[in-house]
């Protein structure tokens, strides 16, 4: 019995030690989310510059990833933010930590929507996946600015957003140039990606402390007072 107190003692400070590491490595993750995903995404991109032969979706994939890390930081960072836009819709001030903190699901989606199609280039899904949230990207960046209200034809994010745009719609392009998608991939695609982004969304919903289901009332309620 001494002999297990002995042990539980000498484990303890130990158990203690791990946790505070733990949390530490939690924190450092919520504050630097935008930058690791970066870091990741670059990693991505330094490999397929090595690498020969790329395939034709294997460049788009480039392209796209590209994209996505520009507009991360410009959706972020200039000017004010998109999640500045959405707080001040929702009627609720986010903190700082959990601005930095939000980038980890949206860096969760843009890194399955890159790594997927680079790595399984032989199916037309998980490029189409991207190809929609592409698309969606751009008309919804374009529509901020009426429902925001906005003084500027710009919302965060939008310079990239169309590119986005652009991109997606030249894939689909070269897509049916060449007969590669069939209408069901075309409409999983769809799926897969409104299902996904509902997900991450639901995710930052969370994250400033809020049901989902609460959501559109919010809004209305911003928006019966303008």
């Amino acid at each position: 019995m001494k002999q297990q107190h002995s042990q539980l003692k000498m484990a303890l400070p130990n158990f203690v030690d791990n946790t505070k590491k733990m949390l530490d490595m939690k924190k450092f993750i919520k504050h630097y989310a935008l930058e690791i995903y970066t870091v990741i995404s670059l990693a991505l991109l330094l490999a397929g510059a090595l690498l020969d032969n790329l395939s034709v979706i294997q460049k788009f994939v480039m392209v796209f990833n590209l994209l996505f890390i520009l507009h991360e930081w410009e959706e972020g960072h200039y000017p004010g933010g998109f999640i500045d836009l959405i707080s001040s819709m929702i009627g609720q001030d986010v903190p700082a930590e959990t601005k930095r903190a939000s980038r980890i699901p949206t860096g969760i989606l843009l890194i399955a929507f890159t790594f997927v199609p680079f790595f399984c280039d032989d199916c037309v899904i998980p490029i189409l996946v991207t190809a929609t949230l592409g698309i969606f990207e751009g008309v919804v960046h374009m529509m901020a600015i009426r429902v925001f209200r906005l003084p500027k034809f710009y919302s965060p994010g939008m310079v990239t957003a169309e590119l986005e745009l652009l991109i997606s719609v030249a894939l689909i392009v070269w897509l049916e140039q060449n007969n590669l998608a069939s209408a069901t991939d075309y409409i999983w695609g769809v799926v897969i990606m409104i299902a996904c982004f509902i997900a991450m969304q639901r995710s930052l919903v969370w994250m400033v402390g809020m049901k989902y289901s609460d959501l559109p009332k919010r809004i209305r309620a911003q928006w019966a007072k303008k």
